[in-house]
C-alpha cells in the first residue's frame, strides 16, 4: 500500500466537533475500503493567504494515510461533494514523519533559529 498525507480545510463558521466530525468520516471512508489512518492531526483555526468562499479562516486537518490508490480516489470524491469542506489536497509521500509535524512544532520555531543572547545591557554581546 502506498503513503499519503491528505490535508483538508473546512468553513471556518464550524464548530471544532463538526471539524471532528469530518476527519471521522474521512477515517471511516479509509478503513471501509481498507485503508489505515496513521495519524489525524488538528492544526485548528487558521487565516488564509486569501478569500475562498467568503471565508478568511478555515480549520485546518491533516490525515496521515496508508492505503491503495483507490482509496484516496474515494475519498477524494467524498471530500469534493461535502459543502463544509473549501479545499483539500492529497499528496504521495515517500514516508510519514515521526512525532508531530511541522505546522504542530511551528510554536517552538524561535528557539531554533539560534537567537543571539543578550546581555545585561540589552545590546547584543560578543
Amino acid at each position: 500500500m502506498a503513503l499519503y498525507e491528505h490535508v483538508f480545510l473546512a468553513r471556518q463558521d464550524l464548530a471544532q466537533a463538526q471539524v471532528d466530525t469530518l476527519a471521522e468520516t474521512a477515517t471511516k471512508i479509509i478503513e471501509d475500503n481498507k485503508g489505515k489512518v496513521v495519524k489525524t492531526e488538528t492544526w485548528g483555526l487558521r487565516s488564509l493567504a486569501y478569500r475562498i468562499a467568503k471565508n478568511r479562516k478555515a480549520h485546518y486537518v491533516m490525515l496521515e494515510i496508508d492505503a491503495p490508490a483507490g482509496v484516496v480516489a474515494e475519498l477524494e470524491r467524498q471530500t469534493q461533494i461535502n459543502e463544509d469542506v473549501i479545499r483539500y489536497m492529497t499528496v504521495k509521500v515517500d514516508g510519514h514523519e515521526e512525532g508531530p509535524s511541522v505546522m504542530m512544532r511551528k510554536g517552538d520555531r524561535g528557539e531554533r533559529r539560534g537567537r543571539r543572547e543578550r546581555d545585561d545591557s540589552g545590546f547584543g554581546g560578543e
